[in-house]
């Protein structure tokens, strides 16, 4: 049986109800009431024939006022302070049995102030111990008994009768009250935790797509450095190729060969690249499935778990140790490259060479690589001065050209991104980047990174 306060009605299933009809929210709810005021009323009904008779009334008013007592059952769960009283008005006749000990459990159940509810169960046991006192002694004082009165004992039995038509129905009443606010407790925590999942699984995608944007700008970055130099060295010697091929054939003959070293350069290159991008997929799925089910221990479930977010993979040569990528030592290799396309090149070393980290040498290299394939782009015949300087606590770098000597650059296509990969490798080492104009009319790109520890 399930009943509520005066305020909150239930849906019969010890729950917050939705609107329904009336102060009922189920059919089983208004079933069990009607039920129940039926019993009572047949109850009630007997039971004021039987005190109308006593008294000289009418049976069938008696008997009248008795159907529509145990009839008010039917308000118990909208008004249970009104059908406690009419229980507690009408225990004189000896009517209402059914009607109190309902009326009792659904004050106690419900969400009347329990001062409220200990004042009406003292009333309704008082008025129940002086009826039973009254019959008792009744009783026991009539001629046919053949006992004498015993006042102690009269009144110890009313009590008890007082007791046991009370206490039940009212303990019973706190137990489901207490109950129900438990599971109310229980599912209020259950939402919160609920919504504190939803809250970090939105959290884990966000990471998610920060990763997988910043690992696609990484992935651009590296195949711009290692892609973009190569094949532009490559349209640089195939344009001299073409002008020399006639005229000098054992120049072109070095200069074809020079073309095929650098294509197949060019081409192991992006092997290693793609064999890295190859590897992350298994990498991440054993990431994923070593970490612990979201959503209560349910494998799969949540919005985060196909993805775990963490830290994010490195790609291209930048992202390993040893000799993954390239180092500072091969900056000689790199400027001789350009010098061997036609360039105009030198190399200048400040301070003692020592190792920076393969992260930080590597950026170096890239800034280097990027700085002069933007010279051969925008600079055909330019001079360029590659400056390294090996500080106490940073390495810099300084790479300026001077003005073009106005022959027509090779038809090399640009993507306007070699500055913007360049900035953003040497932000991410916490280092500084700066390019633009030279007032001799040239270009300069510098580059500083402080040295870890």
């Amino acid at each position: 049986m399930s009943t509520t306060g005066a305020h909150v009605p239930d849906d019969g299933a010890g729950g917050p109800s939705r609107p329904g009809w009336w102060w009922w929210t189920r059919r089983r709810g208004f079933a069990l009431d009607a039920a129940l005021a039926a019993v009572s009323a047949v109850e009630s009904a007997f039971e004021g024939a039987t005190f109308a008779q006593k008294t000289g009334i009418a049976t069938s008013a008696g008997a009248l006022f008795g159907l529509l007592v145990g009839a008010v059952l039917l308000l118990r769960r909208r008004w249970p302070v009104a059908v406690v009283l009419v229980g507690i008005a009408v225990s004189p006749a000896q009517m209402g049995f059914a009607l109190s000990l309902v009326g009792l459990y659904t004050l106690a159940a419900s969400d009347v102030p329990r001062r409220i509810t200990a004042a009406l169960a003292t009333m309704n046991g008082a008025g129940t111990m002086l009826v039973a006192f009254l019959n008792f002694e009744d009783s026991l004082r009539h001629p046919d008994s053949g006992r004498a009165a015993s006042l102690p004992l009269v009144f110890i039995m009313s009590a008890l009768v007082a007791l046991g038509l009370t206490a039940p129905p009212v303990l019973l009443g706190l137990y489901v009250r207490a109950r129900r606010r438990l599971v109310e407790s229980l599912r209020e925590r259950a939402d919160g935790l609920e919504r504190e999942l939803e809250l970090l699984a939105e959290k884990a995608l966000e990471r998610a797509e920060r990763a997988r944007s910043d690992e696609r700008t990484r992935i651009a970055r590296e195949m711009h450095d290692v892609v973009a130099h190569r094949v532009s060295l490559m349209v640089v010697h195939a344009a001299a190729l073409k002008a020399v091929a006639l005229k000098d054939p054992s120049k072109a003959s070095a200069s074809a060969e020079l073309l095929g070293d650098m294509g197949r350069q060019a081409l192991t290159e992006l092997r290693q690249m793609l064999g890295v991008l190859r590897t992350v997929p298994e990498a991440a799925a054993a990431a994923v499935a070593a970490l612990p089910a979201a959503g209560g221990g349910r494998p799969g479930s949540g919005p985060g778990a196909e993805y775990a977010p963490g830290p994010a993979p490195a790609y291209g040569p930048e992202s390993g140790d040893g000799d993954e990528g390239p180092c500072l030592a091969q900056l000689a290799e790199l400027v001789e490259e350009s010098a061997a396309a036609g360039m105009g090149v030198e190399l200048a070393v400040e301070g003692e060479s020592r190792p920076c980290g393969p992260r930080i040498e590597a950026t170096v290299y890239r800034v280097v690589q990027e700085a002069l394939t933007n010279v051969h782009k925008h600079a055909a015949g330019a001079k360029a001065k590659v400056l390294l300087a090996y500080r106490e606590a940073e390495v810099a770098v300084l790479v300026t050209n001077g003005p073009s000597d106005g022959s027509a650059p090779a038809a090399l296509p640009s993507g306007g991104h070699g500055l913007v990969g360049m900035r953003e490798r040497v932000s991410a080492h916490g280092g500084g980047f700066a390019a633009g104009p030279t007032t001799e009319g040239g270009f300069r790109v510098s580059a500083m990174i402080p040295l870890p520890g």
